[in-house]
């Protein structure tokens, strides 16, 4: 079968298109031909090393899929699905890691997952909407209701809001109900954040942030959790935004953070915490009860994911290249 390789590490020119055998699935495992797979911010980091962590050699990228069921491993009791059912795969597996990380990733042409990882993709979702769901969408989700508890009414600051992450926590802090200021590169960017509903945007880049959120939500006010500030920060970026960010949580407010895609070691204030009595949340991963929660809000047309471009895997190269140089506003789908 066709699968996207890399051998060593580098930039996208390690990525090509080779012959590997087709899986042969273990016992409780099923073979899924994929139909789409997406890409996320960890796939650049794992073909350049950056992470820290020992990838197997050779590699294959990309953590989301979704395809159909083909077969599968001798003695499976495969009660409940059946060859031709549409699934999403849930990306962690047992034993084995994530998907593209310590595990052969989607980009490929057929994949081997135990049926523990498969999620019934409903009618009314494409293979394309399903593959953009489970890294990005499950980890916003799990953030916005879980973790933050955004609530009616609040108002959230999303910085970095034009990827799978970003894209999805607007939608679904619209959907509760909350006003949404977001953060946004481009021109181009900006203005797909006001298509998702953000009801205020702001260049990403900014070196006037505070002031220009102050403007929109009010300043805040020791001791006072009726005055201004934003009540929920979703700041995932880290680095120079941190400290920032804290100077426009309203008193007893909250961030939240799941990663730091502009370092992990950012100077801070930490005066804004103590006296402001801030909470900082952290949040890692998903639930399969919120991929399921997913498709089926996908499904009764209540969030729809934010899709760049698809592309056929041969064309990873430019798909890759354009993810490093913030190119992409939500997700970029290959199909095998």
């Amino acid at each position: 079968m066709k699968a996207v390789l890399y051998d060593r590490h580098g930039d996208v020119d390690e990525l090509y298109v080779g012959d590997v055998p087709t899986p042969e699935p273990a016992s409780g495992e099923a073979v899924i031909r994929i139909r789409a797979c997406a890409l996320n911010g960890f796939d650049p980091m794992m073909l350049g090393g950056t992470t820290g962590l020992r990838v197997p050699l050779p590699m294959t990228p990309c953590g989301d899929a979704a395809g159909e069921v083909t077969g599968f491993g001798p003695g499976t009791d495969a009660a409940g699905w059946e060859v031709g059912d549409r699934v999403m795969i849930d990306p962690v597996i047992e034993g084995r890691g994530m998907l593209g990380e310590k595990a052969p990733g989607a980009a490929a042409e057929y994949l081997a997952v135990p049926l523990e990882n498969l999620v019934r993709i409903p009618e009314g979702v494409s293979f394309e909407q399903a593959a953009a769901l489970p890294v990005a969408y499950g980890t916003a989700l799990r953030m916005i209701e879980e973790r933050a508890r955004v609530q009616p009414g609040e108002t959230v600051l999303v910085l970095g809001a034009t990827g799978g992450v970003g894209s999805c926590c607007v939608q679904l802090c619209k959907r509760i109900g909350a006003r949404v200021i977001a953060t946004g590169g481009s021109a181009r960017k900006q203005e797909c954040l006001r298509a998702l509903g953000a009801d205020h945007v702001l260049p990403s880049r900014s070196t006037e942030m505070v002031r220009q959120v102050r403007e929109i939500a009010g300043r805040p006010r020791y001791g006072d959790p009726d005055a201004g500030g934003v009540d929920v920060v979703i700041n995932y970026i880290g680095g120079a935004t941190w400290a920032a960010s804290l100077k426009v949580l309203r008193y007893q407010g909250r961030m939240v953070t799941c990663g730091a895609t502009a370092g992990y070691d950012p100077p801070t204030d930490i005066r804004y915490i103590w006296s402001f009595e801030q909470t900082i949340i952290g949040s890692d991963g998903w639930s399969r009860a919120g991929l399921t929660r997913l498709l089926d809000m996908v499904a009764a047309g209540e969030l729809e994911p934010a899709i760049h471009a698809v592309r056929p895997i041969g064309r990873i190269r430019a798909a890759m290249r354009e993810l490093t140089a913030r190119g992409v506003f939500g997700k970029s789908i290959l199909t095998p």
